[in-house]
C-alpha cells in the first residue's frame, strides 16, 4: 500500500508545470484589458432610450386607484370607447400624486390622446346623474370639455415617430 502512494506522489511531482512569471508591465495591460473587455458588452449593446410618446400627468388629486391613458388614432370611439377603440391602453398606479404613461414603438402619425384618473378602477369615466364626469379627464393639445367631450380633430397631433413628451392636466 505504501507503494501505491509513493507512485502517487512521484507521478504527481512528474506533472507539475513551472510558474512563469511575467513582468509588471504584461501584467497590467492583461488586467486593463480584461477590465475594458468586461464592460464592453454594456457599452456597445447598451440600449438607446426607444422613441415614442411620454406623457406626464401632474397634479393628480390623490393616489387612490389608477391612471388610464389611450392612445387614438381616429375619431373612431374617441374619447368614451377607449377600451375597445383605442390604439394602445396603459393604466398606471399613481405615485406621488403623478403618473406617467410611455408608448413606445409608434408609428408616425395623427393621434390623440384620453387620460382618466380611474379612482374606482373600473375602466370607465365615472358620470352622475346628469353625466357630469365625477372623476379627473384630460386630452391632449390642451383640448377641454365644455359641454361635451373635444372632438378627435381637436384633441389630435401630429407625431413624427421621434420622441415627443406631452403633460396632460386633469380636471375634476
Amino acid at each position: 500500500m505504501s507503494e501505491l502512494i509513493n507512485r502517487k506522489s512521484a507521478f504527481a511531482s512528474t506533472v507539475r508545470r513551472p510558474v512563469r512569471r511575467f513582468s509588471k508591465g504584461i501584467r497590467c495591460l492583461v488586467c486593463w484589458a480584461v477590465l475594458v473587455f468586461a464592460h464592453l458588452p454594456a457599452m456597445v449593446f447598451a440600449q438607446s432610450t426607444c422613441s415614442g410618446i411620454q406623457v406626464k400627468i401632474p397634479n393628480i388629486k390623490n393616489s387612490t386607484g389608477v391612471v388610464a391613458c389611450a392612445l387614438f388614432e381616429s375619431s373612431a370611439g374617441f374619447p368614451t370607447e377607449f377600451l375597445h377603440s383605442a390604439t394602445n391602453i396603459m393604466m398606471m398606479k399613481i405615485r406621488d400624486t403623478q403618473a406617467r404613461c410611455n408608448f413606445l414603438d409608434i408609428p408616425p402619425g395623427r393621434y390623440a390622446l384620453v387620460v382618466i384618473h380611474d379612482k374606482n378602477m373600473d375602466g370607465k369615466l365615472g358620470t352622475n346623474l346628469l353625466g357630469v364626469p365625477t372623476e379627473g379627464y384630460g386630452f391632449s393639445s390642451g383640448a377641454k370639455a365644455l359641454m361635451s367631450a373635444p372632438s378627435f380633430e381637436t384633441a389630435s397631433f401630429s407625431y413624427d415617430g421621434k420622441n415627443l413628451d406631452l403633460t396632460i392636466r386633469l380636471t375634476y
